[in-house]
């Protein structure tokens, strides 16, 4: 099969969940390091108009966004499956995936994850602890919405992971990296335990390419 060529750079969530999803298909790929400021450059000021990674291309096919790329893989990848046959389990997969996009990384982990892991490093200040605070109260919520959504399954679509795992898991690892993720999961147990369920996954902690 052709091999994948992601780009990507080694903090970014997104890049990760993608990471993640072609080890567990055992997929080849290659990883060129790469940040959104590269794509404002040549040769790579092409790959995404949006000036956002991940990016993929496969042969002659270039993909951008992650919830499109990870449904690619899966379709063109397809074992093991990691969208559930059943129509209704699908359909939460994909509500979880959008979740993801608009809720937890969306007001939480750009805000609480940027502010106490890249601030300092991109922008050369310390973090902003008055937006961090603004942002706890509603990553409790997410948090606890997320921790109902998986109830006392394995993972969020039932007994094995889909897209939806591997797209959550490093958005959540990287609050779990900061010092308010007791404060934001102290009602959420069973996504605590899910968290080190996912984490635990050959395919997962490989993707952890920091």
């Amino acid at each position: 099969m052709t091999e994948f060529t992601v780009y990507s750079f080694a903090q970014s969530p997104f890049g990760r969940a993608v990471v993640s999803v072609l080890n567990e298909k055992g997929a080849s790929y290659r990883l060129v390091p790469t940040y959104p400021q590269d794509l404002k450059r040549e040769p790579l000021d092409e790959l995404n108009p949006f000036g956002r990674i991940p990016v993929i291309e496969h042969g002659d096919f270039r993909l951008y966004e992650t919830q499109a790329i990870l449904r690619y893989i899966d379709r063109t990848v397809p074992e093991p499956a990691l969208t559930p046959e059943d129509p209704r389990q699908a359909a939460r997969m994909d509500q979880a995936m959008a979740i993801c996009d608009w809720y937890v990384f969306q007001g939480v982990n750009n805000v609480i994850g940027f502010e106490r892991l890249a601030a300092k490093r991109i922008l050369g200040r310390d973090p902003d602890e008055e937006r961090i605070a603004t942002a706890i109260p509603f990553g409790c919520r997410v948090m606890g919405i997320l921790d109902e959504f998986i109830g006392d399954q394995a993972y969020f679509t039932g007994a094995s992971a889909s897209l939806a795992d591997f797209m959550l898991a490093p958005q959540i690892d990287s609050l779990r990296r900061c010092p308010e993720w007791a404060v934001l999961t102290a009602e959420s147990p069973r996504l605590v335990n899910w968290l080190d369920r996912i984490a635990a996954l050959e395919s997962v902690r490989r993707a952890d390419f920091s």
